[in-house]
């Protein structure tokens, strides 16, 4: 599990916090915004790469980002269309995919100089990744703070929600724990 976690960008590569804090009080919220940010990462990553040629140097950021907005619309829009309570749940951290920096990391250093398929397969593994960190934040923090998974009760009926689980300081300290599991060092 410790080789698993440190292929995720969060914990691996220490980024993306922002949506693995806000998102991760429920699993279904957690694969929601994995979904979301691997599609966005996939096709930006694909098209940044299929562009690259023509993409001159000096202004090769804004159009990364013009690309990544264009995916999030995408996104937004059929989330608000077909999962509106998923899109209410998540709310502004579906825009801020555009700004999140392992998308734009992701184009910079590998999508910009790599084939299209190889971008492609470095959208989706990067993005399959940071969504697996994601659930296992948020399968931790709802058990915890629920006592259920999915909305569904596991915990004895008697269980007493552990409320910090669930609250921002509650996710980083869970993800101090982990982050500390996984770079132990070995004896």
């Amino acid at each position: 599990m410790r080789k698993l976690l440190r292929l995720c960008p969060t914990f691996g590569l220490l980024l993306g916090f922002c949506p693995a804090l806000a998102v991760t009080t429920a699993l279904v919220n957690a694969l929601g915004m994995g979904l979301a940010f691997t599609f966005v990462l996939t096709f930006s990553n694909f098209f940044v790469a299929l562009l690259r040629r023509l993409i001159p140097e000096e202004i090769r950021i804004p159009l990364f980002i013009i690309i990544v907005v264009t995916f999030v619309t995408v996104v937004d829009m059929l989330m608000a269309g077909f999962a509106p309570e998923l899109y209410k749940a998540l709310g502004i951290f579906i825009p801020l995919i555009v700004v999140n920096c392992i998308i734009l990391g992701r184009a910079e250093a590998f999508a910009y100089k790599n084939t299209v398929w190889a971008a492609l397969k470095d959208g989706l593994s990067n993005g399959i990744w940071f969504t697996f960190g994601l659930a296992v934040l948020a399968a931790i923090r709802e058990l915890l703070g629920a006592g259920s998974l999915f909305g569904y009760g596991l915990l004895s009926p008697h269980y007493v929600p552990l409320l910090l689980a669930v609250l921002p300081p509650g996710g980083f300290l869970l993800i101090g724990f982990i982050l500390a599991a996984i770079n132990e060092p070995q004896a």
